[in-house]
């Protein structure tokens, strides 16, 4: 079988103050922020701080009733979820769903940075909520 994970894109941390959490990381560790979005549909803003070719994201709720809101309130600040690259996101949701895992995405959908991503619930996956991600296609070069 081929691996459908081509690398780790991401490990996202619940924190409740998203400026408290990018100058910790500023100040003490001397990572900058390469990428901030307010994600609407997840009710979450993100700060990616990027390490080798991974990122760190840092990830606050927008609203009360996003999934990152209940999971502070449930659980506190921490690590929340581990995204891994995939060459297509909708072939490795499939094969999730052909190994009988549980999803919670049932296709692929929108992320940030212009990604296609997928969750996989942490029941199928030894506790621990993964994220698809599907890096968006280089543009066209003209010339």
């Amino acid at each position: 079988m081929t691996p459908l994970l081509t690398e780790i894109d991401h490990v996202a941390i619940a924190v409740r103050d998203l400026d408290a959490a990018v100058a910790w990381y500023a100040e003490t560790l001397g990572a900058t922020v390469t990428h901030r979005e307010v994600v609407e549909r997840d009710g979450v803003e993100e700060a990616l701080v990027q390490v080798a070719d991974s990122y760190v994201q840092l990830v606050t709720p927008t609203r009360d009733d996003s999934p990152v809101a209940r999971y502070l309130e449930r659980r506190g600040e921490g690590l929340h979820h581990v995204g891994y690259r995939v060459a297509d996101c909708a072939a490795a949701l499939q094969a999730v769903k052909d190994g009988g895992g549980e999803v919670i995405d049932q296709v692929p959908r929108p992320g940030s940075r212009g990604t296609t991503v997928a969750f996989v619930h942490p029941r199928a996956s030894f506790g621990t909520l993964i994220e698809l991600v599907q890096e968006a296609p280089a543009p066209p070069v003209h010339g």
